[in-house]
């Protein structure tokens, strides 16, 4: 009867966290063709470089144009388009695919993490669930269903790595420890390694790293267990540093490329450093819940990163790891949050702080679940805690739901949005694709952007219809000239001369 009871509850189990993850899924899957609308050309970038690593078979470990990039990203890319051949869909699955691996991770770091933490069985919607476990759901799906994260896991940056290395990377570190097994810290190391090649903010795992470490070594020590701690541990950093060597050996002999567009933003090139880096902690501690991102291409411009529910949760999950000297967490979230403190451009600004999505979320899934327990703790019939438990469930599906209808509808069909993705470069593209061979095609980049060595130092914003030409004819079919160029337009019988960008 116990072991009936007991399948019965872990069935339950796998129900919910399978409809978390497709949950996930469905957030970062559904019109991936048509929402975001347009490409960006940072995104277009990643799309052309890829096409050139196929090409020359040169898998650069940092493209250095628009200001840089690590390679791991446009390496994904290239493996797309050979696995479903080049378009602006076969970029954003590569995201979208990383943003629901994420989750699956996400849960996994979760629930290792306050298992850990032993915590005690409790009573939750008739079940008894470890706390662990619960907390692991709720975080998932509030993750699952994040506009921040749901927007970055389908435009085609790079920075969507940073949480998914740093979630799989600390799980493996955390599992490798309680279960005292070599190979997780090899793969933890390998994740690790990976990060320094995905977006620069995760640089700033050199100060999170050594603070988890110390959280193991602490609890090693109370089982007078030195040695071994030290030998797991070497086995993590020296796997870390094998896999890391190679685009530290490029930075070492290319030193400006390391600190590329950082220098630019820092607020250290200001003339008022000080006041620069109050201001944007404010800002970046206040955009959870008050004022967010303005830049349509991060966010719904200006309204707080979380839903007011999860906000909520979140601020209470917050004070409670302060009241439980969560080091780890409490230090995840404000170390991965420097990216943003230190610059001054932009803020607040969700992209560069992408890596404070793990922990934000644990804070909220720990903050809903302290709710439920307390409530059902302070209510005494078994009706009142039925009826608490469906007005929960409500408050999940409001979520869902809010988020839903906040990205797919209201920010996805925004006139703003359309142009912070660069539309109407998106449809030059195709009309340039839709024109003969026949017909002559100059396209005059009248628009301003950091230089593109390929081709010939046309402006960034050109990226654009070049991949859209590239991924369908595998070549760039039309002429692209700077304003001052004209004199190099030869009228033909057919030919068409247009402006990139349409006053």
């Amino acid at each position: 009867m116990t072991k009936t009871i007991k399948s019965k509850k872990q069935f339950f189990l796998l129900i919910l966290i399978t409809f978390v993850f497709l949950l996930a899924a469905f957030f970062r899957l559904w019109k991936l063709n048509l929402i975001p609308p347009g490409l960006y050309p940072d995104v277009a970038i990643n799309g052309n470089d890829a096409l050139d690593t196929l090409e020359s078979h040169h898998w650069k470990l940092f493209y250095p144009e628009n200001n840089g990039r690590e390679g791991l990203f446009m390496w994904l890319i290239a493996l797309s388009f050979v696995i479903f051949k080049p378009s602006v869909w076969a970029i954003k699955i590569v995201a979208a695919i990383i943003g629901i691996l994420t989750v699956i991770g996400f849960y996994l770091l979760t629930e290792e993490l306050f298992r850990v933490r032993n915590q005690k069985l409790i009573e939750n919607y008739k079940l008894k669930i470890e706390s662990s476990t619960a907390i692991a759901l709720l975080s998932s799906f509030f993750l699952a269903t994040s506009f921040w994260h749901v927007n970055f896991s389908r435009i085609g940056f790079r920075a969507i790595m940073v949480p998914f290395c740093l979630v799989f990377a600390f799980y493996f570190l955390f599992k490798g420890f309680s279960q005292k097994r070599t190979l997780f810290f090899i793969i933890s190391g390998i994740f690790f390694g990976l990060g320094f090649y995905t977006y620069i903010s995760y640089r700033f795992i050199i100060l999170l790293l050594p603070i988890g470490l110390l959280y193991w070594f602490l609890k090693y020590k109370k089982e007078n267990n030195y040695k071994l701690f030290f030998n797991f541990s070497a086995f993590c950093l020296i796997t870390t540093f094998l896999v890391a060597l190679p685009i530290g050996v490029y930075f070492l002999l290319h030193p400006a490329d390391f600190f590329g567009r950082a220098s630019e933003v820092s607020i250290f090139s200001s003339e008022r450093p000080l006041y620069e880096l109050t201001k944007a902690i404010v800002l970046h501690l206040a955009m959870f819940n008050f004022y967010g991102d303005t830049n349509w291409r991060h966010n719904f411009s200006g309204q707080p990163e979380l839903f007011w529910p999860v906000g909520i949760f979140f601020l209470i999950g917050l004070i409670l790891s302060f009241k439980n000297k969560d080091y780890f967490l409490l230090s995840w979230f404000f170390i991965m949050l420097f990216p943003g403190f230190l610059s001054r451009e932009g803020n607040p600004h969700a992209l560069r702080v992408i890596g404070s999505v793990p922990p934000v979320f644990i804070f909220s899934g720990l903050g809903s679940y302290w709710f439920l327990k307390e409530v059902n703790n302070f209510l005494k019939k078994n009706w009142q805690k039925t009826l608490f438990s469906f007005c929960f469930l409500l408050l999940l599906i409001y979520v869902a739901f809010g988020e839903f209808n906040r990205y797919f509808y209201q920010w996805a069909k925004r006139a703003e949005t359309e142009s912070a993705f660069s539309k109407d470069y998106y449809e030059l593209g195709n009309y340039l694709n839709s024109l003969p061979d026949n017909v002559s095609k100059y396209v005059i980049v009248n628009q301003n952007g950091v230089p593109v060595p390929f081709p010939n130092g046309i402006p960034m914003p050109a990226q654009t219809p070049m991949f859209i030409e590239r991924a369908k004819f595998g070549k760039i079919r039309a002429t692209y000239l700077l304003p001052e160029d004209l004199k190099k337009i030869k009228i033909e019988e057919d030919a068409i001369v247009i402006p990139l960008h349409k006053p």
